[in-house]
């Protein structure tokens, strides 16, 4: 049994241990406290003896948004006026009338009215114009896009009067339309190219993402398709759950997809759950400078597993995880919590600099100029950033997905009309005004015939080359050679056939003039 006076020395120690600790941290706490408050006080005074009156509530947004942007690129605050809008893609729907329009001339242009929407059940048609709402004249006001959203947009059930102008028509048509429920797919199309080979673009990765994969890779499988050239060309990412699931549809079991760790988040892996349901068939994926976040993730298991090729331009690099924390004002904030990582050990994410986020963004610039766009030589590599798949194919670290098939952007194939043509809307909006024209003409052909058989003649283009001239723009055809008249008119017949088919037509049409798609073919 240990004395009293063996024990003091124990005791005495013991203190002075908790009171370093204490004291450690009550000096925190302070120093904690002291900091935080530095901006209310900051504030306050501002607000009690600053030379002019100021806006405390604006002054606030300003730093807490500039407190984000020096953290990451990507860690953001969302004002409570634009969350609705910056959610609303990711979720699949939003609340409107349910047209696609095009704004010209200070008009509204419907371009297509919504399969099943309220416009198109009302009556409302391809080519009219709304130049009234709730009777109030709108044409000709400086109209944006925001302020046509602001006008259209509202709360489900709601109601509002539309004024149409249709064709030659006298008199505005009045239609009232009640506001629903309008699906935003992030499936652009599926289609069979050939006999074997289907075709599926993916604009994002949404809430309603997967379902819309599966149930066309569905119909895709029930055609026979054999490949699939899954598209994920300019696609920004989304939700993790999506690309997970999607990728799990091409993997046997207990194979990983993909993996996250962060500083004060534990490591958390994805692996396939099920034999899925594109397992035995061949799969290219299409990347390119615009692929990021959750297209990525997908490029990157299916290259990582050795599961499928990669075609096109090594992709953005964003490999960031947010979560986002609601305010009770409405507003938001996205803090980056973790990084994603390949199945290899690839970080997905590209260098930056923290609060140079404005240099991050120009980055597809500098790859333009350092030559990356146009040679897979130029593409920056480095010897410890070196992985290998399970079958012993080397794949690349460093920011972003180098392709196993690199397809550089084609700078030289356009002529110049066109290319001036294409910047100023011209094709586009000759299209749509040949369309209302001759749409009855048009509707007659089932839509694979006008694939396949029609033809832009030479009336249809000294058309064109007349409502270019009276936009000041001069096309000179006798410049022309047989491929920039085939470029043009596959752009003509393109457009023309999204007027009446939407991009069931659109797409089929304008992949002859796709370099990366018809290389991804090749290597099929």
């Amino acid at each position: 049994m240990m004395s009293k006076k063996n024990i003091l020395p124990i005791y005495f120690a013991l203190l002075l241990i908790i009171g370093i600790y204490i004291g450690n941290a009550l000096n925190f706490n302070v120093s904690s406290k002291a900091n935080m408050n530095k901006f209310d006080l900051i504030l306050e005074q501002v607000e009690s003896i600053y030379v002019d009156s100021v806006n405390q509530d604006e002054l606030i947004e300003k730093a807490v948004n500039k407190l984000l942007l020096e953290l990451d690129p990507h860690s953001s605050y969302i004002e409570a006026k634009d969350l609705q809008s910056v959610n609303e893609p990711m979720e699949g729907s939003f609340d409107g009338i349910g047209v696609e329009f095009k704004l010209q001339e200070d008009t509204i242009l419907v371009v297509a009215p919504i399969s099943g929407g309220p416009s198109e059940l009302v009556g409302i048609q391809s080519g009219d114009k709304i130049v009234a709402v709730d009777s109030l004249v709108i044409a000709g006001t400086e109209l944006n896009n925001k302020k046509v959203f602001d006008l259209l947009r509202g709360k489900r059930g709601t109601k509002v009067l539309l004024g149409i102008k249709r064709g030659n028509e006298r008199e505005l048509i009045n239609f009232e339309v009640t506001r629903g429920k309008i699906p935003i797919h992030s499936l652009d199309v599926a289609y069979m190219i050939d006999e074997e080979v289907g075709y599926l673009k993916v604009n994002r990765f949404s809430a309603t993402t997967f379902d819309e994969f599966k149930s066309a890779s569905k119909k895709l499988l029930k055609q026979g398709m054999q490949t699939m050239l899954l598209d994920l060309r300019n696609n920004p990412g989304g939700y993790l759950g999506a690309s997970i699931n999607i990728v799990n549809e091409f993997l046997e079991e207990d194979k990983l997809i993909v993996y996250t760790k962060g500083r004060q988040r534990k490591e958390q892996k994805y692996y396939s759950t099920q034999e899925g349901l594109l397992k035995d068939i061949k799969v290219v994926v299409l990347i390119n400078e615009g692929s990021a976040s959750a297209s990525e993730i997908v490029a990157g298991a299916i290259q990582d597993n050795d599961r499928g090729l990669i075609v096109g331009r090594r992709s953005f690099g964003k490999g960031l995880v947010q979560e986002q924390f609601d305010m009770p004002d409405g507003s938001a904030y996205r803090i980056t919590t973790q990084r994603y990582y390949t199945p290899t050990g690839r970080c997905i994410q590209r260098p930056y600099m923290k609060g140079k986020s404005e240099d991050y963004e120009f980055d597809i610039i500098e790859r333009m100029d350092n030559g990356e766009l146009l040679s897979a030589d130029s593409i920056p590599t480095s010897d410890s950033l070196i992985f290998t798949t399970p079958k012993g194919k080397i794949v690349y670290g460093g920011g972003g997905i180098t392709p196993d098939t690199f397809i550089a952007i084609d700078t030289t194939s356009y002529h110049k009309d066109i290319l001036l043509a294409i910047r100023k809307d011209l094709i586009r909006s000759f299209a749509f005004e040949f369309t209302n024209k001759n749409r009855s003409r048009l509707k007659i052909q089932a839509l694979n015939e006008y694939i396949t058989y029609y033809e832009i003649d030479q009336s249809t283009l000294s058309s064109f080359q007349t409502f270019c001239a009276n936009k000041d723009v001069s096309i000179d055809f006798s410049s022309f050679d047989l491929d920039d008249l085939k470029i043009l008119k596959t752009q003509l017949k393109a457009f023309i056939g999204r007027n009446i088919w939407n991009d069931e037509a659109y797409f089929p049409i304008i992949h002859q003039l796709d370099n990366t798609l018809q290389m991804a073919l090749i290597s099929t």
